[in-house]
């Protein structure tokens, strides 16, 4: 649903050139397809007018104005949210109108009134927190008139609170949002501090976060009196947490935040968090909004991240990197302490993975306290094997103070098939599998002599699409890159390089990064890496989006190819996206008994897969109804060609 913050322009007491303000709003809100759009608090008369909202010319000027706005935007489906004054029963309330399409849909009145520092609205407004079950004769119209009011547009849910309803201990919006309310929208006349502004940011994406709801803000700005204080025009919109967007602040001209918000993954959301509810939550009415919907042609209005594990400004990159070596460096600790093991022992291949695994059990032994001589380096050359992969391993060994132990397996391999009667032209999963399983058994004996730990170095996207052999790579005794998805193993491993490796250990690391992702289990082509992951099971940047969509979000396919053909727009076409969309589903249902029996290890992220935590899935589970949508997409697609 299409959403708008809007901050237009106030001419104090000026009732009907705020509501020509308001209708201008309104018509660029309506182009631009919007569903609701709100205002600042009284946006209508001005917060600042003081006394003068006392006066039954103002106070008779804003409900004529509010009349004439809504004929003039009588042919609009869209949803105008605006603040004025409202005199019930001869008190004096501060009031949002929720109005579309020529009809006064309700009146909401403020419920907590601020009197303490700059402010001192007691002296005209009272609270209408206990108003209920109320109607209104109002504009000409008569409509609900109380603080216990939601709204019903097109089946999603609405709620609105004004200013400091928003500061208190317990918010309206909190309230709303657990009787079903999935978007809530603020009318403010916020003044501006030092410093303020970024706390306001936070309190609006807590409380986006708290209600599991999108939040929608407009504060007061330009024509506000600036006797005392000062109006920015904040206009904020943000989503479980997440701000999407903020408007220019001490701007001269009206501005306005659209963004589209995810219905869908909101109420996901919720019914994924069984402790949303609140026993003690007011009954509220709800009502329906019978307007037109607006039909829209245009992409969604709003940025969609292609690399939702990483984060994308550099600085929250740098702090999450740290944070999840934090988090496996402790994890491993207490289960070295628990178990009394002061060695490590991990295959060390050159690779991204087994790299990051390396540089976490060093940062381990540094917290414990331990000698790094007791982390076991094995490098185990294969028939795959490259020089650069080889070299880079052991340099990371060497340099990062390990023990190295290299104990090759070509020998022990063309025995094994030898004893299996397996041709070893033939380059099929035995002979791949056999190499894998032969690397694991020499890592759990050499942990058998050392007393020592096997530490995993499996990573959650390989093991999201069981690109890993069965008791092989599969299996460890703990496995430190377990929720660590592929894109971010990278950038981790980028990040060590770059803030904490010189010299040596830092041109590997790089290295490392720049070389392509493989399991070196067929011949090499010379120097040439003859194997490609991503040539085989597609590139891990779309996997690792289509994981975060489907187990995160839990969105069904064609949205999640919806959403990649706009993150990936450039890189990667909608054909090529629901290729690799068929594969990651397939091989995701089909692999699921490998994940059944994998090994402890932490969890960094939002995203897991162990089955003692987020992910309690049969394995046996049906892959038909996903891949059906998927070739429908793929038969949609070739009626186009």
């Amino acid at each position: 649903m299409r959403v708008a913050a809007a901050v237009p322009r106030v001419h104090i007491a000026d009732a009907h050139r705020n509501a020509e303000g308001a209708l201008k709003i309104m018509e660029d809100a309506f182009r631009e397809g919007v569903e609701i759009v709100v205002m600042p608090e009284l946006s209508l008369v001005g917060y600042t007018c003081g006394d003068m909202v006392l006066q039954k010319k103002l106070l008779s000027d804003s409900e004529r104005a509010l009349e004439w706005l809504m004929a003039e935007t009588a042919e609009f489906p869209t949803i105008g949210i605006v603040g004025l004054p409202v005199v019930f029963a001869d008190r004096l309330y501060n009031c949002a109108a929720i109005f579309g399409q020529g009809q006064l849909w309700g009146i909401v009145p403020k419920s907590y009134i601020p009197n303490y520092g700059e402010f001192s609205e007691l002296r005209w407004w009272v609270s209408g927190y206990q108003i209920k079950d109320r109607m209104i004769r109002f504009a000409g119209q008569e409509c609900p008139f109380g603080a216990d009011l939601m709204f019903d547009l097109h089946g999603v849910e609405f709620g609105v609170e004004i200013c400091e309803d928003m500061w208190v201990p317990v918010p309206p919006s909190s309230m709303q949002a657990v009787q079903g309310a999935k978007l809530l929208f603020n009318l403010s006349a916020s003044p501006e501090s030092v410093c303020k502004h970024d706390y306001l940011i936070s309190l609006i994406a807590e409380q986006s976060s708290r209600t599991m709801a999108a939040y929608v803000y407009a504060s007061s700005g330009h024509g506000e009196s600036s006797s005392d204080l000062v109006f920015a025009g904040n206009a904020v919109i943000a989503e479980l947490g997440r701000v999407l967007g903020v408007s220019e602040r001490f701007v001269r001209n009206d501005r306005m935040v659209i963004a589209d918000i995810d219905v869908e993954y909101i109420s996901t959301r919720r019914t994924a968090r069984n402790t949303f509810y609140y026993p003690e939550a007011p009954e509220m009415r709800v009502v329906e909004v019978d307007v037109d919907e607006i039909v829209r042609t245009d992409r969604v209005r709003r940025h969609i991240e292609p690399l939702y594990f990483v984060p994308e400004d550099e600085a929250d990159r740098a702090i999450h990197c740290r944070e999840v070596f934090a988090i496996q460096s402790a994890g491993l600790a207490q289960r070295l302490e628990h178990t009394n093991c002061k060695s490590a022992v991990l295959g060390i291949s050159g690779g991204l993975d087994s790299t990051l695994a390396l540089l976490a059990v060093c940062d381990t032994f540094d917290l414990l306290g331990l000698d790094r001589k007791g982390i076991i380096g094995v490098t185990m050359p294969g028939f795959g094997t490259t020089d650069r992969t080889y070299l880079n391993a052991l340099t990371m060994i060497k340099e990062l103070g390990c023990t190295l132990r290299e104990i090759p397996i070509r020998e022990a391999c063309e025995q094994h098939f030898k004893d299996l009667g397996l041709n070893p032209d033939d380059r099929g999963v035995a002979y791949e599998n056999s190499q894998a399983r032969e690397r694991t058994q020499i890592l759990m004996d050499v942990a058998n002599m050392c007393g020592g730990m096997v530490i995993g170095t499996g990573d959650m996207s390989e093991l999201a699409l069981g690109w890993a052999t069965y008791n092989g790579d599969q299996m460890s005794m703990y496995g430190i890159n377990s929720s660590v998805p592929k894109t971010l193993v990278k950038y981790m491993v980028d990040w060590y390089a770059n803030n904490r490796a010189e010299g040596k250990l830092r041109e590997a690391l790089l290295d490392v990064v720049a070389t392509p992702v493989s399991p070196e289990l067929l011949p090499a082509d010379g120097e040439k890496i003859a194997q490609k992951t991503e040539d085989i099971v597609g590139p891990y940047d779309l996997h690792d989006f289509f994981l975060y969509c489907a187990l995160r979000r839990r969105y069904a396919p064609a949205k999640i190819a919806m959403l990649a053909s706009i993150a990936f727009e450039g890189t990667y076409d909608k054909a090529t996206i629901i290729k690799w969309l068929k594969v990651f589903f397939h091989r995701f249902f089909s692999q699921q008994f490998k994940r059944s029996a994998m090994p402890d290890g932490p969890k960094v992220g939002a995203v897991g897969l162990s089955p003692r935590g987020d992910l309690h899935m049969p394995s046996d589970a049906q892959e038909r109804a996903w891949l059906a949508e998927v070739e429908e997409m793929e038969k949609e697609l070739d009626a186009l060609v």
